[in-house]
């Protein structure tokens, strides 16, 4: 993928965004990303935030790209672009979901697919009541690593080994077998990667 991460942001924007289009135009990317916001530990460049998300969001279109959402404390900012593009074109990951199941349905509604990583298997997390009321067809599973490694490895450094625990715990919620869960949510990612 290649995109600005929304930490990423800040007076450097426009050298930053140019540097973002021409590794586009030069090289073969499978997603423009991680892009959105982020307004967690900072909020000083929220509108800059946009206006890169936004701008990112135009350039996926032109190169006929899924994207693939950074979205902390930012639903309702990361909504308002969205529906703003209004394009049936567009398309990608809410990665690494932790909203609730209308936040889900309306990303779902934005031709998203709403990514579950190891947030699921944490205790207090909260995603595992919300999953249930997120249909299968629209979850793809993955890691954030080296970030968010899912219970029992919680606070150590995350890797892509671990994907059979989430998906271990999503076949729970679902009440389907692992394969199932694994097959449907690869069938999910391959059709929105086009591989």
């Amino acid at each position: 993928m290649m995109g600005l991460h929304p930490t990423h942001v800040g007076d450097n924007l426009a050298e930053e965004l140019a540097h973002v289009y021409a590794q586009l135009q030069q090289h073969h990317f499978v997603a423009v990303g991680e892009i959105g916001m982020d307004l967690y530990w900072d909020k000083t460049y929220q509108k800059a935030q946009q206006e890169a998300f936004a701008q990112q969001i135009a350039w996926a279109l032109e190169f006929d790209l899924p994207i693939v959402i950074h979205c902390r404390e930012a639903f309702d900012e990361i909504f308002e672009v969205l529906e703003g593009v209004n394009n049936p074109k567009l398309r990608g990951i809410f990665h690494c979901f932790t909203g609730n199941a209308t936040q889900a349905q309306r990303a779902i509604d934005l031709n998203m697919y709403v990514g579950i990583g190891g947030v699921v298997t944490f205790k207090n997390g909260g995603l595992a009541e919300t999953l249930p009321h997120i249909p299968l067809a629209s979850v793809v599973l993955e890691t954030d690593a080296p970030y968010l490694a899912p219970t029992p490895h919680r606070g150590k450094r995350n890797e892509p080994s671990f994907l059979p625990l989430i998906a271990a715990k999503a076949a729970a919620v679902y009440g389907i077998s692992v394969q199932e869960i694994s097959e449907i949510t690869a069938q999910n990612a391959k059709k929105l990667f086009a591989f």
